[in-house]
Protein backbone atom coordinates (compact mmCIF):
# COMPACT_ATOMS: atom_id res chain seq x y z
CA UNK A 1 0.00 0.00 0.00
CA UNK A 2 1.10 3.50 -0.52
CA UNK A 3 0.15 6.63 0.89
CA UNK A 4 0.20 10.16 -0.69
CA UNK A 5 -0.01 13.55 1.21
CA UNK A 6 -0.23 16.42 -0.74
CA UNK A 7 1.01 19.82 0.97
CA UNK A 8 1.46 23.59 -0.29
CA UNK A 9 -1.82 24.43 -1.24
CA UNK A 10 -3.31 28.07 -0.14
CA UNK A 11 -4.67 30.58 -1.53
CA UNK A 12 -2.90 33.33 -3.52
CA UNK A 13 -3.63 36.69 -6.18
CA UNK A 14 -3.71 35.70 -9.55
CA UNK A 15 -0.05 35.94 -11.30
CA UNK A 16 1.10 34.26 -8.03
CA UNK A 17 3.04 31.33 -6.93
CA UNK A 18 2.74 27.92 -5.16
CA UNK A 19 4.86 24.78 -4.71
CA UNK A 20 3.15 21.85 -3.92
CA UNK A 21 4.81 18.66 -2.42
CA UNK A 22 3.67 15.07 -2.81
CA UNK A 23 5.11 12.76 0.03
CA UNK A 24 4.98 9.35 -0.71
CA UNK A 25 5.92 6.11 1.91
CA UNK A 26 6.98 3.81 0.21
CA UNK A 27 10.50 2.88 -0.44
CA UNK A 28 10.88 1.96 -3.59
CA UNK A 29 8.83 5.31 -4.82
CA UNK A 30 11.81 5.05 -8.16
CA UNK A 31 9.33 2.39 -9.57
CA UNK A 32 5.90 4.59 -9.23
CA UNK A 33 5.30 6.87 -12.37
CA UNK A 34 3.46 10.16 -11.14
CA UNK A 35 0.80 12.45 -11.84
CA UNK A 36 -0.88 15.62 -10.65
CA UNK A 37 -4.23 15.83 -11.34
CA UNK A 38 -6.93 18.30 -10.47
CA UNK A 39 -10.66 18.51 -10.12
CA UNK A 40 -12.48 21.84 -10.03
CA UNK A 41 -16.56 22.49 -8.05
CA UNK A 42 -18.74 21.01 -10.77
CA UNK A 43 -15.59 19.92 -12.97
CA UNK A 44 -14.68 16.53 -13.81
CA UNK A 45 -11.19 15.27 -12.98
CA UNK A 46 -8.35 16.61 -15.44
CA UNK A 47 -4.80 15.72 -16.05
CA UNK A 48 -2.22 18.44 -15.19
CA UNK A 49 1.12 16.86 -15.62
CA UNK A 50 3.14 13.60 -15.56
CA UNK A 51 6.90 11.98 -14.75
CA UNK A 52 8.11 9.08 -15.73
CA UNK A 53 9.78 6.81 -12.33
CA UNK A 54 13.17 8.16 -13.48
CA UNK A 55 12.20 11.43 -13.92
CA UNK A 56 13.47 11.65 -17.28
CA UNK A 57 10.30 12.15 -19.07
CA UNK A 58 7.15 14.39 -18.30
CA UNK A 59 3.88 16.05 -20.03
CA UNK A 60 2.13 18.57 -19.22
CA UNK A 61 -1.97 19.76 -20.36
CA UNK A 62 -2.28 22.33 -22.41
CA UNK A 63 -4.00 24.72 -20.27
CA UNK A 64 -0.75 24.33 -17.56
CA UNK A 65 2.46 24.00 -20.24
CA UNK A 66 4.68 27.06 -20.02
CA UNK A 67 3.85 27.74 -16.56
CA UNK A 68 3.70 24.41 -14.29
CA UNK A 69 6.83 22.18 -14.01
CA UNK A 70 6.63 18.99 -12.40
CA UNK A 71 9.89 17.34 -10.13
CA UNK A 72 10.51 14.79 -8.14
CA UNK A 73 13.52 13.60 -5.49
CA UNK A 74 13.24 10.20 -5.45
CA UNK A 75 16.11 10.21 -2.52
CA UNK A 76 13.12 11.49 -0.98
CA UNK A 77 10.17 10.07 -1.75
CA UNK A 78 8.81 13.17 -3.07
CA UNK A 79 7.01 14.75 -5.63
CA UNK A 80 6.68 18.42 -6.77
CA UNK A 81 4.70 20.56 -8.69
CA UNK A 82 6.13 24.00 -9.46
CA UNK A 83 2.95 26.47 -10.22
CA UNK A 84 3.87 29.95 -11.90
CA UNK A 85 1.65 32.38 -13.49
CA UNK A 86 -1.07 31.10 -11.77
CA UNK A 87 -5.06 32.10 -12.92
CA UNK A 88 -8.60 32.04 -11.27
CA UNK A 89 -9.18 28.90 -13.47
CA UNK A 90 -6.40 27.07 -11.72
CA UNK A 91 -8.65 26.78 -8.80
CA UNK A 92 -9.26 23.42 -7.88
CA UNK A 93 -7.79 20.51 -5.63
CA UNK A 94 -5.17 19.63 -6.64
CA UNK A 95 -4.20 15.44 -6.17
CA UNK A 96 -1.30 13.32 -6.59
CA UNK A 97 -1.83 9.99 -7.78
CA UNK A 98 1.14 6.94 -8.20
CA UNK A 99 1.61 4.16 -11.23
CA UNK A 100 3.72 1.13 -10.81
CA UNK A 101 5.69 0.53 -13.84
CA UNK A 102 8.59 -1.19 -14.97
CA UNK A 103 8.86 1.44 -17.91
CA UNK A 104 11.36 4.25 -16.39
CA UNK A 105 10.69 6.69 -19.00
CA UNK A 106 6.79 6.16 -19.35
CA UNK A 107 4.38 8.62 -18.34
CA UNK A 108 0.77 8.30 -17.80
CA UNK A 109 -1.60 10.82 -18.76
CA UNK A 110 -4.87 9.28 -17.99
CA UNK A 111 -6.34 8.40 -14.55
CA UNK A 112 -6.99 4.89 -15.06
CA UNK A 113 -3.36 3.86 -15.57
CA UNK A 114 -2.65 5.27 -11.36
CA UNK A 115 -3.20 2.90 -8.76
CA UNK A 116 -2.74 5.34 -5.83
CA UNK A 117 -4.45 8.30 -4.95
CA UNK A 118 -3.73 11.06 -2.20
CA UNK A 119 -6.61 13.43 -0.87
CA UNK A 120 -5.48 16.66 -2.41
CA UNK A 121 -4.66 20.09 -1.28
CA UNK A 122 -6.98 22.89 -2.41
CA UNK A 123 -5.72 25.85 -4.53
CA UNK A 124 -7.66 28.67 -4.86
CA UNK A 125 -6.59 31.78 -6.84
CA UNK A 126 -7.92 34.91 -6.46
CA UNK A 127 -8.53 37.73 -9.37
Amino acid sequence: QVQLVESGGGLVQAGGSLRLSCAASVRTFSTYAMGWFRQAPGKEREFVAAISSSGGTTAYSDSVKGRFTISRDNAKSTLYLQMNSLKPEDTAVYVCAAALTVQTMSVFTNSRWYHYWGQGTQVTVSS
